[in-house]
């Protein structure tokens, strides 16, 4: 664990951090002295995590959520609590033919990647706002802003992750609240094909892809003090992708 506990006496709710991304951002998170709320819908994942957080010392609980069902948002929310840090990280992709996208899919794919999001930042950031402090972080993709055949809609759920982050910035940043958004490459998670992985890496500057603790990193620094003048912002953590 850190020695150093930046994030002690606050509270993280990390969505979909049973596996990937959202894991190494709760263990970053919990290393950095938070209470981290581990969300997802696997229980099993979920009491995993915890422990390994448990068992290096730090503070975790999961509370199971489908974040496609509202209700299960609002469940979410009030038993979480106090939320100082958000991490918008839950999500689901789909790449293939426009025309073969299904409406549920589409439907299922924003509601996931979208819309608990929004619903979870109107639900707690307000109150983010009335303490004077907090910090909001959703996770965008190099897909928001590089054209990737088969991934029209994908690309459009990432990129409304950033224009929601400016919006949000504008709404709650004057009452102390920093809302900012990391926008990955690819990375090598659970779930994620390795083919498709290592051919996205081949195009970026560095040429590879990305552990997840790598994007966690990134994630951990925006939620600490360190930050506290960055607001508003998309930070590409994408091998260089983005740049050229």
């Amino acid at each position: 664990m850190s020695t150093t506990k930046e994030l002690a006496g606050r509270t993280a709710l990390v969505t979909g951090s049973t596996s990937g991304i959202g894991r190494a951002s709760a263990i970053a998170l919990a290393e950095l002295g938070a209470e981290v709320v581990i969300t997802g819908r696997d229980a099993e994942r979920g009491t995993q995590v915890v422990k390994e957080i448990e068992a290096a010392g730090g503070h975790a609980r999961f509370v199971a959520a489908d974040l496609t069902d509202p209700e299960q948002i609002t469940a979410l929310t009030e038993r979480a609590g106090d939320v100082d840090i958000l991490v918008n990280n839950a999500g689901r992709s789909w790449f293939g033919p426009s025309a073969d996208l299904d409406v549920a899919t589409y439907d299922a794919m924003f509601a996931s990647n979208v819309r608990s999001a929004y619903l979870l930042t109107a639900a707690l950031a307000p109150a983010m706002a009335a303490r004077g402090n907090g910090s909001v972080i959703n996770i965008d993709s190099m897909a928001g802003s590089v054209g990737l055949a088969g991934g029209a809609a994908y690309s459009a759920s990432k990129a409304a992750m950033s224009a929601m982050t400016r919006a949000w910035a504008a709404e709650f940043s004057p009452a102390g609240v920093r809302v900012n958004a990391v926008a990955p490459g690819p990375v090598y998670s659970d779930g994620a094909s390795v083919e498709v992985i290592e051919t996205l890496a081949a195009t970026t500057l560095l040429g590879r892809g990305a552990q997840p603790e790598e994007i966690a990193d990134v994630i951990a620094f925006l939620s600490t003090d360190r930050a506290k003048y960055v607001t508003g912002a998309t930070i590409a953590v994408d091998g260089g992708r983005t740049a050229i």
